[in-house]
Order: C-alpha cells, then sequence, then structure tokens
C-alpha cells in the first residue's frame, strides 16, 4: 500500500485585483459594522482570507512525503524549471520549482499512484482547494480524496480523527505537536499567517521548508494515531 502524506501553502491575490462585484461580495459584512475601527479591521482580514479560497489564491508549495519509500517531495511556485535534492533529518528530500498549473499536473500524477492520504485538515481545506484550484486551472484530478467523510480507508484527516469529528475540540498542528512532544513545524521566523510574506519578498525556498516540517509533523502525528488510535483501522 503507498501512502503519502501531503500539505499546502497558498498566497492570496490582492483585493483590487478581483472584479468589483466580487469584491463588493467579500467586503459586503465588513461594511456592516458600524463601529469604523472594527470595520477597518474586518477589511484588513477580508482581504488577508484571500489566501484561503482556490478562486483568489494560488499554491505556492506543495509538500508530500512517501511513506514506503521515505521520501519527501516538495513543489513550488517558480517562473523557471529547477531542481535539488537534500538530506532532511535522513531522509531523501526533493525540491522542484516550476509554474503553479505544473506543479498541480505533478501533484495529481503522484496522488494517482497513492493508495491513501493522510492530511491535516485536509477535508477542511488542502484537499477541496487542491480540487478546485485545478479546475480552475484546466488540470483534470486523477483521484476524489473528499469520499464519505467517515471513511479512514482511502483518506485519514488526522484534525478529524483527534476531534472525532467535531465532537471534541478541534486544535491547530502546532498545539498538538506540543500536546504529544512533536517538534512543531511552526517558529518566529515563517508560520502559516507568514507565507504570503515571504512568498512575495521571493523568500520561496524559505515557504517550501515550513512545507516540508509540516508534512513531517504531520507524519509524526498520523504514528501516535496509528499506535494509539487508530484501532486497527
Amino acid at each position: 500500500m503507498r501512502e503519502i502524506i501531503f500539505d499546502i501553502e497558498t498566497s492570496g491575490c490582492d483585493m483590487a485585483d478581483l472584479a468589483p462585484s466580487q469584491q463588493e461580495y467579500l467586503n459586503r459584512e465588513p461594511m456592516k459594522e458600524p463601529d469604523p475601527d472594527l470595520r477597518a479591521q474586518k477589511l484588513i482580514d477580508a482581504e488577508r482570507f484571500l489566501s484561503l479560497y482556490p478562486f483568489t489564491s494560488e499554491i505556492v508549495v506543495i509538500s508530500m512525503l512517501d511513506i514506503q519509500s521515505g521520501t519527501y517531495f516538495t513543489y513550488y511556485n517558480s517562473k523557471t524549471t529547477e531542481e535539488s535534492e537534500e538530506n532532511f533529518k535522513g531522509a531523501r528530500a526533493k525540491f522542484k520549482g516550476m509554474h503553479e498549473k505544473d506543479i498541480l499536473k505533478g501533484f495529481w500524477s503522484v496522488m494517482e499512484k497513492a493508495d491513501k492520504v493522510i492530511t491535516f485538515n485536509g477535508r477542511g481545506f488542502d484537499v477541496p482547494f487542491v480540487l478546485l484550484r485545478s479546475a480552475k486551472l484546466g488540470v483534470k484530478p486523477s483521484k476524489n480524496w473528499m469520499g464519505y467523510r467517515y471513511d479512514t480507508v482511502n483518506h485519514i484527516d488526522l484534525l478529524e480523527q483527534f476531534s472525532y469529528y467535531g465532537a471534541f475540540k478541534r486544535f491547530n498542528l502546532d498545539f498538538y505537536c506540543h500536546a504529544f512532544g512533536i517538534e512543531s513545524p511552526k517558529s518566529e521566523e515563517i508560520s502559516g499567517i507568514k507565507v504570503q510574506e515571504f512568498y512575495r519578498a521571493g523568500k520561496i525556498k524559505e515557504v517550501a521548508e515550513y512545507c516540508l516540517h509540516d508534512v513531517e509533523a504531520t507524519y509524526k502525528l498520523y504514528k501516535i494515531w496509528r499506535e494509539y488510535l487508530s484501532f486497527g483501522k
């Protein structure tokens, strides 16, 4: 069985790049705020949230781990095609820079050969994002990793598993890492909220490394779930 862990990082466009009707739609709720200071903050948040939507942001990095081979693959958004290989904590880590559409083509080529995917909040973000973003860019997904929510045969979303599908409080990956003694991928230099800042500053390799550490942390969390909480799933 081929198991793949993956994670994505995204960067939103500017609100001004959208059609006027799209801007009005996204700013509709913030503009209802009567307090001018709160309204201004909500408008800032509305633009910041553009990174969360596949129609207003681009994929800047996809990192994957092939558990069986122990190899990491990281595709990052680049105007030129470039490849490199590094030693990542004793494992092979392959990096490849390419255009976003080619990132998605490469991703789905890997996913086509996978029997199971493991994510952290993949159902709530990563999987629907890559599906919809692929459709927007004219790339055909090779598999539908959403499927039946409670079926762990093909897709294990660890946020769903550790929260028992929302019956218990959901925490972020950093919180779970600290709780289980796993090194957190979050650092003072970069975190999820700083991805767009780093990407626009041309620091794509730093974003790629951050995403790679996210995948590593997800793998360690997966091993804990598999040993103690999977009950033979």
